[in-house]
């Protein structure tokens, strides 16, 4: 079978299965739009996780999982006459071409930064008052501000070199600094987030996405002290009776396994 009419042929199934499911089962009949909510951003973090391992089984599994979400919303907006499947495909599909005019027009755009500056400045001619509106405002604060600096940074609103990012990061550090020095609370929580927020745009100067990294940070400290764990176990100790020096032993022996 050509490759395009299996592809069809598949979600077409997914569709009909949806169609079952919603019909037949008292759990899919009962869902709404609010009680799929939560479950979705689920699936979308077990995707990020999957894609951090690199495990392409796992990718494939929670895309699935996600496919299945935009089917059911779908589904539910086709019951009251709001949208189905097809208005979500077309919508994204019309947004695409609108938004590539360098593809589908007579736009020039030969490198990433130009086409992400093309896309700021038709959003605005869209009708949004700020680049900023599409920042969700429920994403994590990491993330959140990765966004914002992507955004205003797309109409221009930018440092040029990332010296000079990193120079405000010294800044933004010995501003703390001052802040814990004086010891007055308020300052203190305002001077840290200044901080976080100038690494995230060094984060960006230097081609790293902050979230990945400190979640794969996240990953190898917990590899590495359950490492620490078992070490311990094994000798039948219990890192409470553990002084820090001992514990450091096996936290350097498991540098050799998780780096």
């Amino acid at each position: 079978m050509n490759p395009r009419k299996e592809q069809l042929h598949a979600l077409n199934r997914l569709l009909d299965i949806m169609d079952d499911l919603r019909e037949k089962c008292p759990w899919d009949k009962k869902q709404t739009f609010e009680s799929l909510r939560h479950l979705t951003i689920e699936e979308t973090y077990e995707l990020g996780d999957a894609i951090l391992d690199k495990d392409m089984q796992e990718i494939k599994k929670e895309l699935g999982d996600l496919l299945l979400h935009i089917v059911f919303y779908a589904k539910i907006g086709s019951e009251t006459g709001a949208f189905d499947i097809a208005d979500v495909a077309h919508a994204i599909s019309d947004k695409l071409v609108e938004r590539h005019p360098h593809v589908y027009g007579d736009v020039k755009a030969d490198d990433e930064e130009t086409v992400k500056q093309n896309w700021e400045k038709i959003k605005l001619k869209e009708g949004k008052k700020s680049v900023l509106e599409g920042v969700p405002k429920s994403l994590p604060a990491v993330v959140k501000a990765n966004r914002i600096q992507d955004k205003v940074a797309g109409v221009g609103f930018d440092w040029e070199e990332p010296h000079q990012v990193f120079e405000k990061v010294k800044e933004e550090l010995g501003e703390l600094e001052e802040a814990v020095r004086t010891g007055k609370a308020n300052n203190i929580e305002s001077e840290f987030g200044d901080v976080l927020f100038s690494f995230i745009n060094y984060a960006r100067f230097i081609k790293v996405d902050p979230e990945s990294a400190l979640e794969r940070t996240n990953k190898k400290f917990i590899q590495r002290f359950q490492f620490l764990e078992e070490a311990a176990r094994k000798e039948g100790k219990k890192l409470a009776d553990m002084t820090l020096s001992e514990m450091d032993v096996h936290w350097e022996k498991s540098k050799d396994f998780f780096k």
